[in-house]
């Protein structure tokens, strides 16, 4: 069996509806909280597909109560935590409750696991914001037109090694789960596997202005609205479509043995890297939509001008790399957005 922890969410639904077609038994625990109304959109989702099936169950619980989590993980073997809060900006602005989402509620999934007894495969969702603005190791970066971007010795994106940095209250709170579940691993012998993801995006996103940037841009532009770009515009981001997610997770699970206790940075890489102007002229040149206005803002808080994942370590140890390029994901995504209209 299967808990999905913020299963209602982007990720967590997509994870969901995966191996519910698999023919899994998976239960979504979620509170129904995130912002942009996208949880209520895909629990409602979910129950017109799978509902009142002996393979589907909806837990209404938050991560930050231990009791309920513990009530809906009696019973499973594997373990995708996606719950989370997930805007930096909210994390300035709420630091307690992005501490008690992010920090506390994975210290509670990591010790629901442990005392339940049946030492589940945990999957925690981390994010490249443990490393901060790349700034713990000289990291050299050039100014192109429409981009920035690494030169030298970081030109095939950003390692595992790299020394972290938890800089925001969101990078602090995803750090400290993250580097709880690395350690449950090794003192408690838990089996977790950890993804830094980066950029994630697809079908089921719900976006707001301060999450899911793709979705939001792509967004906007069909409605002939606003565009807000906080900075320059060339600050870049590897981009990651849900599907090879999805499939990373299940190459992971493949092979368990060597992946658990393993951290991966999990993102587009290179090749599915890009800029907010570039972003801007694709949407134009290939989906023929474009937003209303473009307005400059000033730059955000902990916000770093370039970050590119490099993806070998899961190639290397469970053959794993992105399938779906950036121009056929946001097609994707675009078409989906379109059918909701």
């Amino acid at each position: 069996m299967i808990l999905v922890t913020g299963g209602a969410g982007f990720i967590g639904s997509n994870v969901t509806e995966h191996y519910l077609r698999k023919g899994h038994r998976v239960v979504v625990f979620d509170n129904l909280s995130r912002p942009g109304g996208g949880a209520e959109k895909n629990i409602g989702s979910l129950l017109a597909k799978y509902g009142g099936t002996r393979h589907f169950e909806f837990a209404f619980g938050d991560v930050r109560d231990w009791g309920q989590l513990a009530k809906a993980m009696r019973g499973v073997d594997i373990i995708f935590h996606t719950a989370a809060q997930t805007a930096m900006t909210t994390s300035l602005e709420e630091p307690t409750d992005d501490f008690e989402a992010n920090a506390l509620g994975t210290l509670n999934v990591l010790e629901a696991a442990r005392t339940l007894g049946r030492n589940p495969i945990i999957f925690n969702l981390s994010t490249n914001k443990v490393y901060g603005d790349l700034t713990k190791e000289p990291v050299n970066l050039s100014e192109w037109t429409t981009r920035w971007e690494l030169e030298n010795k970081y030109w095939s994106g950003i390692d595992e090694s790299y020394p972290l940095d938890f800089e925001g209250p969101y990078g602090c709170s995803k750090g400290a789960g993250d580097a709880y579940c690395l350690d449950y691993a090794h003192t408690f012998n838990s089996r977790v596997i950890v993804f830094r993801m980066s950029g994630i995006y697809g079908v089921s996103q719900y976006p707001t202005e301060d999450q899911g940037w793709i979705a939001w841009f792509v967004r906007q532009a069909m409605a002939g609205a606003l565009i807000n770009i906080f900075g320059d515009g060339k600050q870049v981001r590897d981009i990651l479509y849900i599907d090879d997610l999805l499939k990373a997770f299940d190459m992971a699970l493949e092979r368990a043995e060597a992946t658990c206790g393993q951290v991966y940075n999990i993102g587009g890489g290179r090749e599915n890297s890009i800029s907010v102007l570039e972003l801007l002229d694709l949407m134009d040149r290939e989906l023929g939509i474009r937003p209303s206005e473009v307005t400059y803002q000033e730059w955000r808080r902990a916000d770093q001008k370039i970050y590119i994942s490099n993806t070998a370590k899961a190639y290397q140890q469970f053959g794993w790399k992105p399938q779906v390029s950036k121009e056929e994901g946001i097609k994707r995504l675009y078409h989906w957005m379109r059918r909701l209209s």
